[in-house]
């Protein structure tokens, strides 16, 4: 697969760095409050070479979760102080959330980091799962595990903008549908990233 290996491709693009992004984007009549503080936290954007493609794995979260339930999202979570980086952030969560052992991934890089209307300044580390694996979902965490195509997540056609009503008025927010699945908010704002990079 020397020829069409998108894994050197991903690992370019996660050092050319630039600025970052955020739930309020597409909505620029947001004012943010002054001297906001954010809680660091990481998401694992992981690669599987399967079936003869590269896919990314994610997540859809418990109903039960305080922050983003029901939603489609990376394997991530807050910053412990026990994690030395945000590496080790987003792989910690990822072993705790869909069993991913560390051990069998590849970090490539990272991604320009996104804030999230839930005060977390999130940092997406992409990796490379050098092996097929057994997911494990965590109960309490995550309702299922699922992946799509890498090709259908970066291109960037493939993204609408909607919108809904959010605290009394309209916001604003990437979508990129994949079969039964609505990926929108903070993980579609990711991969739109992630598309704008992968196609220039």
């Amino acid at each position: 697969m020397a020829t069409t290996d998108p894994f050197d491709r991903l690992r370019a693009l996660a050092m050319q760095g630039g600025g970052g992004s955020s739930d309020f984007d597409l909505n620029p009549d947001v004012k943010l409050p002054a001297g906001r503080k954010l809680r660091q936290a990481a998401v694992l954007v992981p690669v599987v070479w399967q079936g003869g493609e590269a896919r990314v794995i994610l997540t859809k979260r418990s109903s039960a979760l305080k922050h983003h339930p029901g939603q489609i999202a990376f394997p991530g979570g807050k910053q412990e102080s026990f994690d030395a980086t945000l590496e080790d952030t987003a792989l910690r969560e990822a072993w705790e959330e869909i069993g991913l052992k560390p051990g069998n991934v590849e970090t490539l890089g990272r991604l320009p980091s996104h804030e999230t209307v839930t005060s977390f300044n999130v940092t997406p580390v992409l990796g490379r799962v050098r092996a097929d694996f057994q997911a494990v979902a965590d109960p309490g965490e995550v309702a299922e595990v699922f992946s799509v195509p890498l090709a259908h997540l970066t291109v960037p056609g493939r993204f609408q903008v909607q919108s809904r009503i959010w605290q009394g008025r309209p916001r604003s927010y990437y979508v990129v549908p994949y079969g039964p699945y609505y990926i929108w908010g903070a993980t579609a704002r990711i991969l739109r990233g992630l598309a704008e990079r992968y196609g220039g």
